[in-house]
């Protein structure tokens, strides 16, 4: 059986980052977590088009909150993955981890 690999390094990056998040999951703190974790310049529109195209998948979900008076009264999207998200985020995790193996001589250890 062929595994679906229809996720690339930005996606995978965003999933892990809401996950690392969890109910902290907005945009702002998406980029934000990302940019301070992997020292990575996140745009808006690269990171919101990439939340949609992640939302079309099936990979994740989004839920208005109440209105916020810091925001002057604008919702936040509190974005969470789905089963199928985590369950990708697995397939790939396993794909990798297989082949990384036996290349420590090669790339170092992971403490080098």
């Amino acid at each position: 059986m062929t595994r679906d690999f229809s996720l690339g390094e930005f996606e995978q990056m965003l999933m892990l980052a809401i996950l690392q998040l969890g109910p902290d999951s907005h945009g702002p703190d998406i980029a934000q977590y990302l940019e301070t974790a992997v020292d990575r310049p996140v745009s808006r529109g690269a990171l919101y088009a990439t939340l949609g195209r992640l939302e079309e998948k099936g990979y994740l979900r989004w839920q208005l909150e109440e209105p916020d008076a810091q925001r002057g009264g604008h919702r936040k999207r509190r974005f969470e993955l789905t089963g199928p998200g985590v369950a990708a985020l697995r397939t790939y995790r396993a794909a990798l981890l297989e082949l990384w193996t036996g290349l420590e001589g090669v790339l170092g250890s992971e403490g080098a």
